[in-house]
C-alpha cells in the first residue's frame, strides 16, 4: 500500500498459500527441519488507523479524516512482518468471537499465511481495539479492551505447554515475570530473540528479566539499554549486556543500530537510512523481524543490522503497524531505485550490495500488495 492508497482506503489481499517472492532460508532448509521458522505469542488488537488529518482533533469539534485503514495489531505487527519476509510463522494468540476477532483471524491466516493452529477463539470475549490518528508526522492512540479470561491467558502464556517446534521465537520480556514457554522452547533448540517494553516500575533491574538467560539475542532501544546497564552511552550498554545474553543489539533511532556478539567479540554499527517518516507504528517490530531473518539466514552481523534498518525505514514511510510491514517486492523496488539514482554514494551501494543475490532479477509486482481495508463489514462467507 502506498501512502496514497492508505489515504484512500484502497487495499488488496493475497490468498492463502501464495508464497513470498524470496525464501531467505532456501539454502538452509533440509529434511527434518522444524516445521516453523518463527513462533511467537501475545495479544492481537484490531487497529483502526485514520490518516489525512490536517491537525490534532480539537475538543468539542468533529474532525474528518481523508483516509482510513484497519488491520490486526499488537503481536500481529511482528507476525506479519516476519511472514512478509518469507519466514514460516506460527502465532499463538487469543481472538474474540466478535466480528473484530473473525476479521483479525482471517486477515492473518488467509491474508498473510500465518499458522494459527496454536491460537484459540475465546467465546464471549471482546477483541481489544486501538484507534490511531496520524497527523503532522505524529500519532495519537486510544485503546480499549477487557481483562482477558483464563482461556486467553493460557494462550498468551505460551499454550500449548510445548509450543510448536521452530527455528526461532520472538519473546517480549516483562520485568519480574517468567513465561514458561520461553525456557521450554530454548531447551528444544529454538533460538529466542527478545525485546522489552518500558519498565513502569522504574527499577530497571536486569535480574528482573529472568528469561533473558534463555535468549540468544536482546534488542532494546538506546534508552532501555542504558537504563538497564546504568551505562552512559548506548554502545557501552550493548557491551555490558553481553554479560547477560550472547548477542546485544541496540537501536539508536536516527543514528541506526549497534550490535555486539559476546561470543566472538565482533561488533557492527550501521547508520540509519534517511527517509520521510509518516508513522513509526510497528517500526521496532519490523526491525526485529529483519534481524531475525538475517540471523536465521546466517548473514554477517553488519548485513543483518543493515537489513533490519532498511525494513524499518521502509515501514515508517507508510501508515499503520502491520499495514506498513514491507515484503520483498518493496525491498526490490527500493534497491532498483537506489541503483538508478545518479550520484548515489558508493558506500551506500556497497553496504546493501548483498541484496543483489537475493532479489528477483526481473521487475515484479510488489508482494504483498499493501492493504488498507476501510471496513470490518466483510464476513467469512463473502
Amino acid at each position: 500500500m502506498t501512502a496514497a492508497a492508505a489515504s484512500t482506503g484502497e487495499g488488496h489481499h493475497r490468498q492463502r498459500g501464495q508464497a513470498a517472492l524470496v525464501d531467505p532460508l532456501v539454502a538452509r532448509r533440509a529434511p527434518g527441519d522444524p516445521p516453523w521458522d518463527v513462533y511467537l505469542t501475545g495479544t492481537v488488537f484490531l487497529d483502526i488507523i485514520f490518516t489525512g488529518l490536517d491537525s490534532a482533533p480539537v475538543r468539542g469539534t468533529e474532525s474528518w479524516a481523508r483516509g482510513m485503514g484497519s488491520s490486526p495489531g499488537g503481536v500481529a505487527n511482528m507476525a506479519t512482518a516476519l511472514a512478509r519476509l518469507g519466514l514460516r510463522t506460527s502465532l499463538a494468540a487469543a481472538f474474540g468471537d466478535d466480528h473484530y476477532g473473525e476479521y483479525c483471524w482471517d486477515a492473518l491466516e488467509q491474508g498473510e499465511g500465518i499458522d494459527l493452529a496454536a491460537s484459540r477463539t475465546v467465546p464471549g470475549w471482546h477483541s481489544p481495539v486501538t484507534v490511531s490518528m496520524a497527523y503532522e508526522g505524529e500519532r495519537t492512540m486510544v485503546s480499549h479492551g477487557h481483562e482477558p479470561p483464563p482461556e486467553a491467558m493460557l494462550v498468551h502464556g505460551g499454550a500449548p505447554d510445548r509450543p510448536p517446534h521452530a527455528r526461532a521465537a520472538v519473546a517480549s520480556l516483562t520485568p519480574g515475570k517468567r513465561d514458561a514457554w520461553i525456557a521450554g522452547a530454548a531447551a528444544r533448540g529454538t533460538r529466542v530473540f527478545a525485546d522489552v517494553g518500558w519498565d513502569d516500575t522504574g527499577a530497571w533491574d536486569l535480574a528482573g528479566l529472568a528469561d533473558l538467560e534463555h535468549c540468544e539475542a536482546f534488542l532494546p532501544n538506546a534508552e532501555e539499554a542504558m537504563r538497564y546497564t546504568r551505562a552512559d552511552c548506548p554502545r557501552a550498554a550493548a557491551h555490558a549486556l553481553t554479560a547477560h545474553v550472547p548477542l546485544a543489539v541496540v537501536t539508536l533511532g536516527a543514528e541506526g543500530a549497534y550490535a555486539v556478539d559476546g561470543r566472538t567479540g565482533e561488533t557492527a554499527e550501521v547508520p540509519a537510512i534517511a527517509v520521510e517518516a509518516l508513522d513509526p507504528t510497528g517500526a521496532g517490530d519490523v526491525f526485529v523481524a529483519g534481524f531475525v531473518t538475517g540471523t536465521l539466514a546466517d548473514w554477517p552481523l553488519a548485513d543483518r543490522l543493515a537489513f533490519a534498518g532498511l525494513t524499518a525505514a521502509l515501514s515508517v514511510q507508510e501508515f499503520g503497524g502491520s499495514l506498513s510491514a514491507p515484503g520483498w517486492g518493496e525491498i526490490a523496488a527500493w534497491w532498483r531505485r537506489v541503483q538508478s539514482v545518479e550520484g548515489q554514494a558508493p558506500e551506500a551501494l556497497r553496504r546493501y550490495a548483498f541484496l543483489e543475490a537475493l532479489l528477483p532479477r526481473e521487475e515484479t509486482t510488489p508482494w504483498p500488495l499493501r492493504r488498507a481495508v476501510p471496513t470490518i463489514g466483510f464476513g467469512r462467507s463473502a
